[in-house]
């Protein structure tokens, strides 16, 4: 297939450019600058120029496209307009692929967040593959569920005639090449002395190694059926304070606490406090039996103790 890829140049994605050349495809990158265009090259995929701005652009590279993976996101907003506007935007390019591809059946996968169910535990089990994405109110503004809309829509496209599906990811997606959740936990760590949990540490986070997320993205892409939601998880729960006690164990810092008020928590977390006192965790039996996957690296804990993660100093 001839398949376009957004955000080939972040942590998914140039994992998932490789994924998919190693399996017959032939991959375009967007790339927006020189240096994205040469790291898309690097990666063995062919460049086209562009942004997510372009909307007329992006609409005539997915036209020209037997498939589109879409993981790129507009960051850039977050300081100005936050959640809300990254959402619409994303929103805005979403439509515009179904634009493109209505009427077509080709497939369309979009990334997503394991979250987006359940929103921190309010399913009070394991969310599944069958959990649409909650919906999102007036009083969603500003929040990480603002996004659930572009996940909705994607899966909406399926009754358009796109193949549409997503992909969710859990919060940490590790690698030797992360700079997500976990490279920050382990800074956060360091700096207090200590490695911290907040209160009991039981609420649950999932992993998975961005090499077996990747080949989520392509088997749902050569596979998948439309208007479906898929679970790129290996590890559906690990207790916040196991994760907690590795990162000590290899720092030499023992694994404490955090009172879970909110007077106490941002003092430790800082940014991420809103986020590690979710609880989420996720099964993905329905992508394992439908699409064939089976997670073939290292789950969170047996990586973290690869080493990588604490580069001798």
């Amino acid at each position: 297939m001839r398949v376009l890829v957004t955000g080939g140049t972040g942590h998914s994605g140039s994992y998932i450019i490789p994924e998919l050349i190693a399996a017959g495809h032939e991959v375009t990158g967007l790339a927006r600058s020189d240096t994205a265009a040469a790291a898309v090259s690097a990666l063995g995929a062919k460049v086209r120029r562009g942004d997510l701005e372009d909307l007329d652009g992006l609409k005539e590279a997915a036209a020209d496209s037997d498939g589109v993976i879409h993981v790129a996101h507009r960051q850039d907003l977050l300081p100005s307009g936050g959640m809300d506007a990254v959402s619409a935007a994303e929103l805005a390019v979403v439509l515009a692929y179904g634009e493109a591809l209505a009427g077509t059946g080709k497939p369309l996968v979009a990334a997503g967040s394991i979250g987006s169910p359940g929103n921190g535990g309010n399913l009070g089990r394991p969310a599944t593959e069958e959990d649409p994405a909650l919906p999102v109110a007036d009083e969603h503004k500003g929040t990480l569920r603002a996004r659930n809309v572009v996940e909705a829509t994607v899966v909406g496209l399926a009754e358009r005639g796109v193949r549409s599906s997503v992909v969710r990811i859990p919060p940490i997606m590790h690698s030797t090449t992360d700079a997500g959740f976990l490279p920050t936990l382990i800074a956060v760590a360091k700096e207090k002395g200590f490695a911290g949990y907040p209160a009991d540490g039981a609420n649950l986070w999932g992993a998975v190694h961005v090499r077996d997320a990747a080949s989520v993205f392509r088997l749902a892409l050569e596979k998948g059926p439309a208007g479906r939601y898929w679970h790129a998880v290996e590890d559906g729960g690990i207790p916040f304070r196991e994760i907690a006690e590795a990162i000590g164990s290899r720092l030499g810092l023992p694994a404490v606490s955090v009172p879970a008020d909110e007077l106490m928590l941002p003092g430790y977390f800082g940014v991420l406090t809103a986020v590690v006192t979710l609880d989420l965790p996720a099964s993905s039996l329905i992508t394992r039996h439908t699409l064939g996957w089976e997670p073939a690296q290292p789950g969170l804990l047996a990586d973290l103790g690869n080493g990588h993660y604490f580069p001798a100093s």
